[in-house]
């Protein structure tokens, strides 16, 4: 059965669908030995031969990972200016994995890694809504119009930006710590939702993502999911493929 080059590329783990397409428009992607520069060409991986970069792709067992990303270390498995990634905290892996979506260099917490591009699509893409849960801290107290503006919306890059919930999970005279739920997850939004009614982030702290949580784990440590964490993953997975784009109908997880 034949499916979209760039679909095939991420289900074998290479990357993400959207640096897929990077990867054919670049001229790095050959079938059958020739170069294939079309984004919708369709390929049949089972009868035909694809290569990235020279290499012939193949299909290893998924793996599915959560991972405690420390502040100052970047979502990626590669940093130009040698800065600390997600890669220096991997060590004899079964399989070569990827980040799915990311946190920004001072944030920290919960990052799935996984081989399975199908499972990152539906995760990062905003049309699919999946709900991330984060601990924020803010300087200050918010009043109580400050709160309701947010609960309302803000509007960043001239889109309203509505949070799923948020509470106050306790606070003192200096500061507030916040539950904050997103479905997109966009540059630095959070940050910049409480900049909007004149309070600075100091901290957040990803815990949640879909089915998945943070737990017991410590900065730089990872942990492979359980049975039971697979199966919520991939039903949410099989959930999704049945939305394709109606954001009506979001997930609850």
């Amino acid at each position: 059965m034949k499916e979209r080059l760039h679909k095939v590329i991420a289900r074998a783990g290479i990357t993400s669908r959207r640096k897929a397409e990077d990867l054919i428009r670049e001229g790095r992607v050959k079938v059958d030995g020739k170069v294939v520069k079309e984004l919708g060409f369709k390929v049949d991986p089972e009868k035909q031969k694809i290569e990235v970069d020279g290499r012939e792709i193949s299909f290893p067992s998924p793996v599915y990972m959560a991972f405690y990303k420390p502040r100052w270390c970047l979502s990626t498995l590669y940093d130009p200016r040698g800065r600390r990634t997600v890669k220096d905290f991997l060590k004899d892996l079964p399989e070569r994995v990827y980040p799915v979506g990311r946190l920004d260099w001072d944030a920290e917490g919960l990052l799935l890694l996984t081989n399975d591009g199908e499972l990152t699509n539906f995760l990062t893409h905003p049309r699919y809504g999946v709900k991330k849960v984060y601990e924020v801290l803010v300087e200050g107290v918010l009043s109580e119009e400050e709160m309701a503006k947010l609960r309302e919306g803000v509007v960043l890059d001239g889109r309203k930006v509505i949070p799923v919930s948020l509470r106050i999970i306790r606070r003192n005279q200096s500061n507030s710590l916040f539950e904050v739920v997103l479905r997109e997850g966009r540059y630095r939004e959070i940050k910049r939702m409480f900049k909007v009614v004149g309070h600075k982030v100091l901290r957040i702290k990803r815990v949640k993502m879909g089915p998945i949580s943070l737990g017991g784990l410590k900065p730089g440590e990872y942990r492979f999911l359980n049975e039971s964490e697979k199966r919520e993953l991939l039903l949410l997975k099989e959930r999704l493929k049945k939305i394709k784009g109606n954001t009506s109908s979001y997930p609850s997880l």
